[in-house]
Formats: C-alpha cells, sequence, structure tokens
C-alpha cells in the first residue's frame, strides 16, 4: 500500500464519524501523490503526513451562559490547532449549529494551505461553537462571546493563535471577544481580527473574501484567454462573501442574477440589487423574501430538497459562496449542460469531490476555495500586520495588497500545476503550492 492511502487509512480510523475531515484530507492527498511518491521514503521516515494530518492541539471545552428569561444555557466550543510551521494560527471562527469537531479539524486543515497560499506568515487553525447567534438578543450574544473567550484566552495571542470572524461571527461577535479578551489579560494587542475600525480592524476586510474571490477568478479567465466582462454569474449565499461576491464582479463588468439563504433563493433578471440585497441582510437581518418583495425583476423560489437552486440558472460563471458541500454532481451536471465554463469557490469546499471531477472531466476552469477564498484570511494577516506597527492603511492601500496576493495566488498555483504535470488542474496546484512551503518549514524545524 502506498504511503498516501497508508495515512488516508490511518486518519479514517482514528478519526470516526468526521466525514468532511475525511473528505478534506483525502482531497489534498490525493492530489499531492505525485509529490509525495517523489518523496516517498524522506516523508515516510520522519512521518511527514502523519503529523500533517494531526492537530497540534485540539481544544473542546463548554460554553455556559444565561439568556433573557434567566435559563443557562450550555453551547460547546471548539478550537483547533492544527499547525504553526509558517506562522502562529490563523483562522475563523465559525458559530453555527451544525458545527462539530470534524467540521472544524476539516476548516482546520484546509486552513494550513490556504494560509501558506497567500505568501504571508501565518499556520493553520480554526474553532467555533454550536451556538446559534440567530435570533438572539445583543446581550445573549454578548452573555455568550464572553463566556467563551472566558476560556479560550487563554490559548491564543498575537503570536501563538488569531482567530478570526467566520459563519455566524461578525463585527458585533468580534467586539464582545476582543473586550473580553483585554480584560481579562489586560493587553491590548492584534489578537482577533475582523475587529472594527474604532479599536484596531482593517478597512477591506469585509470585503476582502468577496473581492479576492473576484481578482483571482478574472486573473485565471485572463489567462485562460476569457473575458469577465458582460458575463452572467450565479451565486449563492447571501453573507458576507456572497454580497461582496457580487459587488465586486458587478464592478468588474460581469452581472450576477442569483443569490440564496438557508430558506430559499433569488434570480434577478436584471441582476442582483446589492444596496438592496445590503439592506435586507446586513441591517435588517432578513429573509430573501424580503429582497423579492421590494424588486419587481426578482423570482424568489422556496428551498426544496432535490432541487439544483441557483445552479439551475442558466450562466457562465458559478460561484458558490455558502457552504461546504452545496454543490453535487448533479448540479454539476446542470451547470456544464447550460454552458457554465467556470467555477470558483467562494465558500470553503462547498463543491463535492464528484462535481469537481466532472467538471475538470468537461473542461471547466475550477478553482477551490484554499485559493479563490484566501482573500480573507490573507486581509485579516493585514490587520496583524498593522496592528503590529500600530498604524491604519487606506482602503486603497489593503484593497491593491489583497489584489496582488490573490493574482500572485492564482500564478502560484498555475505553475505548480504545470511543474507537476497536471496543467490546467488548480485542485492539485493549489495543494501542491501550499504544501512545499509548510512541508520544507517542517522539515527545517525538526521532529515537533
Amino acid at each position: 500500500m502506498s504511503y498516501v492511502d497508508e495515512v488516508f487509512d490511518m486518519v479514517v480510523a482514528k478519526n470516526p464519524a468526521q466525514p468532511e475531515f475525511h473528505q478534506a484530507v483525502k482531497e489534498v492527498l490525493e492530489s499531492l501523490r505525485v509529490v509525495i511518491e517523489a518523496n516517498e521514503e524522506k516523508y515516510r521516515r520522519d512521518a511527514l503526513l502523519e503529523r500533517l494530518v494531526t492537530p497540534e492541539r485540539q481544544l473542546l471545552f463548554r460554553v455556559p451562559w444565561v439568556d433573557d428569561k434567566g435559563q443557562v444555557q450550555v453551547n460547546n466550543g471548539f478550537r483547533v490547532q492544527f499547525n504553526s510551521a509558517i506562522g502562529p494560527y490563523k483562522g475563523g471562527l465559525r458559530l453555527h449549529p451544525s458545527v462539530n469537531i470534524g467540521i472544524i479539524k476539516f476548516l482546520g486543515f484546509e486552513q494550513i494551505f490556504k494560509n501558506s497560499l497567500t505568501g504571508l506568515p501565518i499556520g493553520g487553525g480554526k474553532g467555533g461553537s454550536d451556538f446559534d447567534p440567530k435570533g438572539k438578543s445583543d446581550r445573549e450574544v454578548m452573555a455568550f462571546c464572553q463566556s467563551f473567550i472566558t476560556e479560550l484566552y487563554k490559548y491564543i495571542g498575537a503570536d501563538t493563535d488569531v482567530p478570526a470572524g467566520d459563519i455566524g461571527t461578525g463585527a458585533r461577535e468580534i467586539g464582545y471577544m476582543y473586550g473580553q479578551y483585554k480584560r481579562l489579560t489586560g493587553l491590548y494587542e492584534g489578537v482577533l481580527t475582523g475587529k472594527g475600525l474604532s479599536y484596531g480592524g482593517s478597512l477591506a476586510r469585509t470585503e476582502a473574501t468577496g473581492y479576492g474571490l473576484l481578482y483571482l477568478t478574472e486573473e485565471m479567465l485572463k489567462c485562460n484567454g476569457r473575458d469577465i466582462k458582460g458575463r452572467t454569474v450565479a451565486v449563492s449565499g447571501a453573507g458576507n462573501v456572497a454580497i461582496y461576491a457580487i459587488q465586486k464582479a458587478q464592478q468588474l463588468g460581469a452581472k450576477p442574477v442569483t443569490c440564496s439563504d438557508s430558506t430559499g433563493w433569488i434570480y434577478d433578471s436584471e441582476g442582483i440589487d446589492v444596496a438592496l440585497l445590503k439592506e435586507v441582510k446586513e441591517v435588517k437581518r432578513a429573509r430573501l423574501t424580503e429582497y423579492a418583495a421590494a424588486r419587481p425583476s426578482a423570482q424568489y423560489h422556496e428551498k426544496k430538497d432535490g432541487e439544483h437552486g441557483v445552479w439551475s440558472v442558466k450562466c457562465d460563471i458559478a460561484l458558490p459562496c455558502a457552504t461546504q458541500n452545496e454543490l453535487d454532481l448533479e448540479d454539476a451536471k446542470v451547470l456544464v449542460a447550460n454552458g457554465c465554463f467556470a467555477v470558483a469557490e467562494g465558500a470553503n469546499m462547498p463543491t463535492t469531490m464528484e462535481a469537481t471531477e466532472y467538471f475538470q472531466a468537461n473542461g471547466v476552469l475550477f478553482c477551490p476555495g484554499k485559493a479563490s477564498n484566501a482573500g480573507g484570511v490573507a486581509t485579516s494577516a493585514l490587520e496583524m500586520s498593522q496592528n503590529s506597527e500600530r498604524l491604519s492603511w487606506t482602503f486603497e492601500e489593503v484593497d491593491s495588497k489583497l489584489q496582488g496576493i490573490m493574482v500572485n495566488i492564482f500564478h502560484s498555483l498555475d505553475e505548480a500545476a504545470k511543474k507537476f504535470g497536471c496543467e490546467g488542474n488548480y485542485v492539485a496546484g493549489a495543494n501542491i503550492a501550499g504544501f512545499l512551503k509548510v512541508a520544507e518549514a517542517m522539515t527545517a524545524q525538526g521532529i515537533v
């Protein structure tokens, strides 16, 4: 049995009932096979892959808090500090009822390679809780966040582990967490990113993941002789990533016509109205039914199992920006049949492995999330730099650095794919480019 297969079997055996983690490891190891087999004796001797797939530290803790009725609630808190070979752990905190240790490990593992691709000195980590901020009052959210950080603060710091926002964790939640961290430690440091502008946050952080997605997509198309202008774009999600991906797509001359949330999706033949979408989602925190009610050109479709949702709409470019495994093989077949020629992931692993392989087999340009959605963590690292220097850069400075990072990421993965004989396979290219830097650092630092 090959070293790759041995390690994958070990991961499944040692991490039962964690399918998302298994999926992430399998996808990475399969695309690294050509590199690993060329260095198998050395990597096996150093147990490099075993160390790569095993987190350096896993934290699981309870989070008790009191709701507005005086009832004590208890949630599970998680932080997986996966790999610090190239820098302090960096990765978001996800607050959603679906969160469990397997999902956090999948996200943390992906984060290793994503952070490596940015070219910035940040390692991989991820955290969160099964707490759901939806429908909670500000006081309840504050109570949860303060309790969460009261346990986590012992394990994080500006040069140790720098968490950020993610699904369910926005500026409000980061603010409450940062205030409690400062209260407990007496330190005013860049320990959390996604902070408010008045206390160390970075301009362009809110827009970064969505903007970065489009910067990379534009470069991918350009390098393949295509133009983004005039193209119809299908986008899933209606959160931070989706909203700003839609906004940047419009600025680049494309026409995004869809968005979605957990209850349904919108098709707007005139193109999504970004101002209205922001009003509905960021201000009112409402459902997309309110978008449809205010926009005559919009059609609202209730989410139904077995239907293709936004992927049923004829488009040139698909940008899945919602959640893991949202785009499956049947969706991929519909997209290809409708003429879609490019897919770039805005969420973490939103496309199943079968769908990814179908896109690649049918000549669709496909970029994985660890590359195409790296703009968020890249700008978080830029926020860390500003905090360290006690400086605040302009929006234009941050946006320009972001664009440069995303363009460089595409060329890194493109060159890695060509070098290892899989030209055009950007999944393999991203994994190889991210892995080589981490592997070199791990080897240089000895068996730790």
